[in-house]
């Protein structure tokens, strides 16, 4: 992938003017009032694998209009705690898949809970198994245009809703202390975590790595890759309507939820990211409200640093507990 963004110095600084609505914040207060009934308590089974060094539960919790979601919740082996805890929400169209396969942060002591993103799981990975059971007006292949017609209908209300649904579950486990919960995860991911600390208070840590989501009018037309590239398809269907689909965009951008963002947090970008191109992720980072650092790779893609970054984050994280 060229370098077809902007050079390394412009991008640490580049901090653009975001459209943002000018009821955000009642916008977001009063979907999680009308579509959070009760507490989000976790069920949980013991999963019964051949995993002899953690503990494995088999999760579901009540997201948004108490719809289930599933998530894995893996610590260390007969932990009496209250451990630090670690929710990670999944990158594009990935699920939840299989407990074995996420086994890091659980080694390194803590509580981690690994979230199904609802409706997907059947484009890569072990798969995910929760349902999104709204529907949806014309939409492109995908989910990034799923009831864009308007905030109150857009898909990714649902998600982020499910994810602070998902804080809020961890916290409440006796295993986890609930002032010491982070959130994290890659691309889809990262933009979820970015949402969800915009959302929820009180979060030791974010970090998110190489985030998706954020500064929709730059990254549409800016990549040609999926997934922004899914709002291109149907802007060109759907003829005059950006003014619309931008002003609905506005209420999920992670520039803003980046600036109502109370705990410090951990970033990485690919400076060579053709899927996330870096200056849409330096956008969030540079309006984060609270401390942050970010990680660079400069000949890196969308994969970002990988397992070299997951090391950045234990030990950043570590210092923090």
């Amino acid at each position: 992938m060229p370098r077809l963004d902007l050079p390394a110095a412009e991008l640490r600084a580049y901090r653009p003017e975001v459209a943002e609505p000018a009821d955000f914040d009642q916008f977001w207060a009063s979907t999680l009032a009308d579509h959070c009934p009760g507490p989000a308590r976790a069920e949980l089974t013991p999963w019964a694998g051949q995993l002899q060094l953690v503990d494995v539960w088999d999760v579901s919790f009540g997201g948004f209009d108490d719809h289930p979601v599933k998530a894995w919740l893996v610590a260390p082996r007969a932990a009496t705690g209250p451990l630090p805890g670690v929710v990670e929400f999944i990158g594009y169209g990935g699920g939840r898949g299989l407990p074995h396969e996420r086994l890091a942060w659980a080694a390194a002591g803590y509580a981690y809970l690994y979230v199904d993103v609802r409706g997907q799981g059947s484009a890569w990975g072990a798969g995910g198994q929760t349902a999104d059971p709204v529907g949806s007006g014309p939409a492109a292949p995908g989910f990034m245009t799923r009831g864009l017609e308007s905030p109150q209908t857009y898909y990714y209300r649902r998600v982020f809703v499910d994810a602070v649904r998902a804080v809020e579950a961890m916290r409440q486990l006796p295993l986890v202390d609930a002032d010491r919960v982070s959130v994290t995860g890659g691309s889809q991911g990262g933009g979820i975590a970015i949402a969800a600390a915009g959302l929820s208070a009180g979060l030791l840590a974010a970090l998110p790595d190489v985030p998706f989501l954020c500064h929709f009018q730059r990254a549409v037309g800016f990549t040609d890759r999926d997934p922004y590239q899914e709002i291109v398809r149907y802007l060109s269907v759907h003829r005059g309507t950006e003014d619309q689909i931008f002003h609905t965009l506005s209420y999920f951008d992670g520039v803003n939820f980046a600036r109502r963002a109370s705990a410090p947090a951990l970033f990485s970008v690919g400076h060579l990211d053709p899927v996330c191109p870096p200056s849409t992720v330096y956008a969030a980072f540079n309006h984060w409200a609270a401390p942050a650092e970010m990680v660079e790779y400069p000949f890196n893609e969308h994969e970002g640093g990988g397992p070299a970054q997951w090391l950045r984050q234990a030990d950043w994280l570590a210092q923090r507990i």
